[in-house]
C-alpha cells in the first residue's frame, strides 16, 4: 500500500496535489510520503517483533536496521528513526547521516567490502552496534585499527552462503562468485582467529543474498545453512550471540509477481532459524522506501518518426535523475498526474534529454495519450532513485520533497547553475574567462 492516489481526477501525495508541487518547485523532482514510510516499516518490524522464536535470550526483539543506501535523505532517516529503526550503513557518510537523524549508535551496523581504516576508526569511536567483516584482510586491518585506539571491535563475519537471488544479476550478492563475504570454511577459521585476538569481539555471522527477492525458497535455503554454521561454531567451543540475515525481500513494481508479504517472511525465518538463543538483525531498504516515493517529470514534446511511426515521449527527467532503468533495465509504472478525460492510448518510447541512447526509461510502453506540458509520475522510485542521482550533462541535482498529510517541505533543494559552478575552482594559472557564463 502507498499513499499516492487520484483525488478529483488528480494524483496526490497524501493530501498534497502533485501539480501544485510542480508549479512551486519545477520539474523533475522526487516526493516521498511519510505515511507510507511509516506504514512499511511498521508492517515489516511488527511481523518480526511478533515472533517469539526471534526474541533474544534477554527478551530483545530483532534489530531492524534500515538499509540507508536505498534512500539516505536525512528527513527520510529521521522519519524512520522515530519509528524505532536502526540503520545498516556502508560508509562513514551514512553513519554520520544516521547519527544526525537521531538513530542511536548502538543500532547502527557498518557493512561493505571496502571499509577504509579511517572509516573503521570512526565507527569504533562512535560505538556502533557491529561491523560486518567480509574478508581476512579486513579482519586484520580492523584488529590493527582497534588496537591503535585501545578499543575492542564488535563484529560479525559475513558468510557467502553460495545462494544468490535477486531481481537482476547486478543486485545478486550471495552467489559463490560474488564479491561479498567469505566461504563458510573461511568464515569459521576467521571467527576462531578473531576470538583469540584481544582487539576483536566476534559476536556472530551475517549473510545477504540479494535484492528484490520475490521467492522465499532461496532465502530459506541460505538461512538454513546459516543455522548449521552457527551450530558448527558453537560445537567448536566458540560463543555466538548474533545472526544478521540482511534484507532483500522484494516489493511490487506493478509489472511483477506480488512478492511474499512480511508476515510470511517472518514466519519462514522463525521456523528456519528461530529459538537459537541469538539476537537477530534484519536490514530492509527497498521494502521500506521504494513505494514510498515517486518522481514527477514534465513532457517536453512527442517526437514521431514519419518513416516508422515510432513515438518518442521526451520528458525533462533523465538517467542522471533516475538511473535504475539504465543500470538494471528496471521497470517503473508511469502514470499521468492528471487523469486523462478520454481513454485514448498510444505506444511510446519514454526517453530523457541526455545525449546517450541509454537515457531511455522504457520502450514500447502503452500509455494514455500525452501532450507537451503534461506531468507524469514514475512510481516506485523511493529506493535507489535520488541517492544515485548526479549532475551528468551539467544538469542540476534533482530536488526531494517530503509530504505529511497536507504539508510538504523541500528536503533537498535543486541547486542553481551558479551554485553548481561555484563548487569548481580554477587553478591559479587559469583566469576566469567570463563572469557572465
Amino acid at each position: 500500500m502507498n499513499h499516492f492516489e487520484y483525488k478529483d481526477g488528480e494524483l496526490h501525495a497524501e493530501g498534497v496535489r502533485l501539480s501544485e508541487l510542480a508549479n512551486r518547485i519545477g520539474t523533475p523532482f522526487y516526493v516521498y510520503s511519510s505515511a507510507t514510510l511509516e506504514r512499511h516499516f511498521q508492517v515489516f518490524s511488527q511481523a518480526l517483533w511478533g515472533q517469539e522464536a526471534l526474541k533474544s535470550p534477554k527478551g530483545e526483539a530483532p534489530l531492524i536496521a534500515y538499509a540507508a543506501k536505498a534512500n539516505s535523505n536525512l528527513a527520510v532517516l529521521q522519519t524512520l528513526a522515530e519509528q524505532g529503526a536502526g540503520a545498516d550503513t556502508v560508509s562513514e557518510g551514512e553513519i554520520r547521516k544516521a547519527l544526525m537523524a537521531g538513530i542511536p549508535a548502538d543500532k547502527i551496523v557498518f557493512s561493505g567490502v571496502g571499509k577504509t581504516d579511517e572509516e573503521m576508526a570512526f565507527a569504533l569511536k562512535t560505538g556502533i552496534y557491529q561491523l560486518n567483516v567480509e574478508s581476512k584482510p579486513e579482519l586484520e586491518r580492523l584488529s590493527h585499527v582497534a588496537g591503535s585506539l585501545g578499543l575492542v571491535a564488535p563484529l560479525v563475519i559475513r558468510v557467502n552462503p553460495g545462494v544468490g537471488a535477486g531481481g537482476h544479476a547486478k543486485i545478486t550478492t550471495g552467489g559463490a562468485k560474488d564479491k561479498f563475504g567469505v566461504s563458510a570454511e573461511e568464515a569459521i577459521a576467521l571467527y576462531a582467529q578473531a576470538a583469540s585476538d584481544p582487539n576483536l569481539a566476534p559476536l556472530g555471522i551475517a549473510c545477504h543474498i540479494g535484492s528484490q527477492i520475490s521467492d522465499l525458497v532461496p532465502m530459506q535455503e541460505a538461512f538454513s545453512r546459516m543455522k548449521g554454521w552457527v551450530q558448527e561454531l558453537r560445537a567448536a567451543g566458540l560463543s555466538v550471540e548474533r545472526l544478521d540475515l540482511g534484507g532483500g525481500l522484494g516489493v511490487p513494481y506493478f509489472n511483477q509477481t506480488e512478492p511474499p508479504p512480511p508476515a510470511d517472511f517472518a514466519e519462514m525465518v522463525a521456523l528456519t532459524v528461530g529459538n537459537l538463543g541469538l539476537r537477530y538483525t534484519f536490514e530492509p531498504g527497498r521494502l521500506i522506501s521504494a513505494n514510498a516515493g515517486i518522481m514527477i517529470s514534465k513532457v517536453i514534446h512527442i517526437h514521431e518518426r514519419e518513416s516508422s511511426g515510432q513515438k518518442f515521449l521526451v520528458v525533462d527527467a533523465a538517467m542522471n535523475d533516475l538511473m535504475r532503468p539504465a543500470l538494471y533495465d528496471a521497470y517503473h509504472d508511469i502514470r499521468p498526474v492528471v487523469a486523462p478525460a478520454d481513454p485514448l492510448k498510444a505506444t511510446y518510447d519514454v526517453v530523457g534529454p541526455i545525449c546517450e541512447t541509454g537515457d531511455t526509461f522504457t520502450r514500447g510502453r502503452t500509455l494514455p495519450v500525452a501532450r507537451a506540458g503534461d506531468l507524469v509520475a514514475f512510481m516506485s522510485a523511493g529506493a535507489y532513485g535520488a541517492v544515485m542521482a548526479n549532475e551528468y550533462n551539467s544538469r542540476p541535482l534533482i530536488p526531494e520533497v517530503l509530504v505529511r498529510e497536507d504539508k510538504w517541505a523541500v528536503i533537498r533543494p535543486r541547486p542553481s547553475y551558479e551554485e553548481m559552478m561555484n563548487r569548481e575552482v580554477l587553478p591559479e594559472w587559469l583566469k576566469p574567462h567570463s563572469d557572465k557564463a
